[in-house]
């Protein structure tokens, strides 16, 4: 039988990386995975000098070692118990699977909540899958692991996993935003196992097509419409990136402001609009109250520490500074039934592709 891979990929925003947090779990974590570079000593003139350079490079190495606990104990914060989160990784897999590629967090309650509420939501939808989780970023699953001793499998430990099970139908659903740098690495590294199955399909971002903000933005209208008072200036915070693709965070504003949605503003912690350009605006607008949001699948580091922080560099207390009432809501997007709907939807398609 001819194998095929099916790319469903409408409306690509540019390239460009982002992770829910939804896709990022912190500010320094903005990549899949981390690659560390390895060098070989050349040789020396005497054994002393041998024995000296390895004694070093020992002690540099505990050095590090001692320095990532620290760093671990230090992050080491209550995010809720990890066992109550299905971490889907078993085999027994059967001839189809939905693989459902997150960034990740390692804050437990949002990752169930958020990541493991989609892939429920795709396991109720397709009774003929048997879906399964990877992620794609290697130090969130290395912490959750350390801490928490439970793994999480990574893209290439999924999609071997699909291999050694004999899967003969994978279909892929990415939690991304967005059609960026990310997303195209997870459709190349799909790409080399093609010939491993029969066929494979890849579901499209979150915010691909015009229909897609326009139901996002109704979502989250909706999920805040409580706050609407016309008091209160209602901030949704996203990741961003200094990528083309960051225009998404943009065409959001516009289309929330062209609906009549004046006090809803879209800002990101890394790019444009900055936190700075929010505050302007909920300045001009002459509003008593501040309710913020992550814009973003889960609710990890960036919104309880970006957004919602005690640091005087976090939004909540940059509007607190500028005698704002600010209240924090602490939920991502993929604890919203509607947006959990889209990606059920793009799997869908997906899945159809494949006919």
């Amino acid at each position: 039988m001819k194998k095929t891979i099916a790319l469903i990929m409408g409306l690509a925003v540019v390239t460009a990386s982002f992770t829910a947090c939804g896709n990022s779990d912190s500010s320094s974590k903005s990549t899949a995975s981390t690659t560390q570079a390895s060098g070989t000593a050349e040789s020396t003139e005497t054994a002393e000098t041998t024995d000296t350079t390895a004694a070093s490079e020992s002690v540099t190495a505990s050095a590090e070692a001692s320095s990532e606990a620290e760093e671990e104990d230090e992050e080491n914060y209550d995010t809720g118990d990890a066992k109550l989160d299905k971490v889907r990784n078993e085999d027994n897999i059967g001839d189809n699977e939905l693989l459902v590629l997150s960034f990740g967090t390692s804050f437990n309650d949002s990752r169930r909540l958020t990541i493991g509420a989609i892939e429920q939501s795709l396991e109720d939808a397709f009774s003929d899958y048997s879906v399964r989780r990877g992620f794609t970023a290697n130090i969130i699953i290395d912490h959750v692991e350390r801490r928490d001793n439970i793994h999480i499998d990574d893209v290439k430990e999924a999609l071997d996993r699909a291999v050694k099970n004999n899967v003969k139908n994978l279909v892929v659903q990415p939690t991304h935003l967005m059609n960026g740098l990310e997303y195209n690495d997870v459709v190349k590294e799909i790409a080399g196992y093609s010939d491993a199955f029969e066929h494979v399909a890849i579901g499209e971002p979150l915010l691909t097509s015009d229909d897609d903000f326009k139901r996002v933005e109704n979502a989250i209208v909706d999920w805040t419409k409580d706050y609407d008072d016309g008091k209160t200036a209602i901030c949704f915070m996203g990741h961003g990136t200094e990528a083309e693709s960051n225009g998404v965070y943009a065409k959001m504003q516009e289309l929330l402001t062209a609906d009549g949605h004046k006090n809803y503003f879209v800002g990101t912690v890394e790019a444009e609009p900055s936190l700075e350009d929010v505050l302007a605006k909920v300045k001009e607008g002459g509003y008593e109250k501040v309710v913020l949001e992550p814009l973003m699948v889960v609710a990890g580091d960036h919104a309880n520490n970006d957004m919602a922080g005690d640091e005087e560099d976090s939004w909540k207390s940059a509007f607190i500074a500028e005698g704002y009432d600010v209240e924090c809501l602490l939920r991502g997007l993929g604890e919203n039934e509607e947006i959990r709907k889209l990606y059920v939807e793009h799997a869908q398609k997906a899945i159809d592709s494949m006919k």
